[in-house]
C-alpha cells in the first residue's frame, strides 16, 4: 500500500514551536510581507536574517514529541512506499527519524524548505546552517551572490512538487495532519488524492474548512491522535 502523510504546523505546536501565524496576521510580531517575501528580503535583509537567526536558536530548545516519534515508528516498520511531506521548516521530523532507521521505501520532503539550511541566491545551491547568518553573508558558491535562509518564501514555488505530484497519484492513502488546509498547493493535494481512487483521512485539533473532502476525521492534540491512528494502521497492514 502506498502511503502519502502531509503534516503542517499542529504536529510541531505541542513541541513549543510557534505556528506560522497569528490570528492578527502576524508572524512573531512582523508582518509576513516583511520576513516571508523575497520583496522583504531585498528590502531589509538585516531583518530578516535576523528574524531567521532567531528562529534557529528557537530550535535548540524544542524537542520532538510522540507524534513525531509515531511517524518515525510508521516509517521503520511500513512496508510499501511512504511520502512524508511536511509543511514545516523545522527540523522534528528529521530528528524522530534519526531515532529508528526508516525502511526502504521512506522519503521525508520539507516543501517549504529548512530553517537550518540556507541557499545561494545566484547559484541555487544548498549548504547546511546551524548558525547565524550576517545580513550580506558572502555564498561559497558564487563571487555574487549571498546565503539566505533556505525556506519557500510566498511567491516562490514549494519544493519537489513533482515528486509529491507522482506520489499522490499513486497513493492507496492520504493522511492530513495538523494543517489548516487553507494554503495551495497543499491545500489540493486531498482532491488529488481522492482523484487517484486513495482514501483520505484527516487528523487535526479540530475538523478544518475542508474536512468534508476527507473519508475519516480523526481529532484532538497530535501527540493522542497520531500515535493512536498509527497504531490502528499498522495493526490493519498485521492482519493483511
Amino acid at each position: 500500500m502506498n502511503l502519502v502523510v502531509l503534516t503542517g504546523a499542529g504536529i510541531s505546536a505541542e513541541s513549543g514551536v510557534p505556528t506560522f501565524r497569528a490570528s492578527d496576521g502576524l508572524w512573531e510580531g512582523h508582518r509576513i510581507e516583511e520576513v516571508a517575501t523575497p520583496e522583504g528580503f531585498a528590502a531589509n535583509p538585516a531583518l530578516v536574517q535576523d528574524f531567521y537567526n532567531k528562529r534557529r536558536r528557537q530550535l535548540a530548545e524544542v524537542q520532538p514529541n510522540l507524534a513525531h516519534h509515531a511517524l518515525a515508528e510508521l516509517a521503520a516498520r511500513w512496508e510499501g512506499d511512504f511520502l512524508l511531506v511536511t509543511q514545516n521548516v523545522d527540523d522534528l521530523h528529521d530528528r524522530a527519524h534519526a531515532l529508528v532507521p526508516p525502511a526502504p521505501g521512506f522519503q521525508l520532503i520539507h516543501m517549504h524548505g529548512e530553517l537550518l539550511k540556507a541557499h545561494c541566491t545566484v547559484t541555487g545551491r544548498v549548504i547546511d546552517c546551524p548558525g547565524d547568518l550576517d545580513p550580506r553573508h558572502d555564498s561559497p558558491f558564487s563571487p555574487d551572490g549571498w546565503l539566505r535562509p533556505h525556506i519557500v518564501w510566498f511567491g516562490e514555488m514549494p519544493l519537489a512538487m513533482h515528486v509529491i505530484d507522482a506520489a499522490i497519484s499513486q497513493a492507496d492513502l492520504f493522511v492530513s495532519i495538523g494543517t489548516s488546509g487553507a494554503v495551495y498547493p497543499a491545500a489540493g493535494f486531498v482532491q488529488d488524492a481522492r482523484r487517484a481512487g486513495a482514501r483520505t483521512v484527516e487528523i487535526n485539533l479540530e475538523p478544518t474548512q475542508g474536512a468534508g473532502l476527507f473519508d475519516d476525521g480523526l481529532y484532538g492534540p497530535a501527540t493522542e491522535t497520531v500515535p493512536a491512528f498509527v497504531d490502528s494502521l499498522l495493526q490493519s497492514a498485521s492482519k493483511g
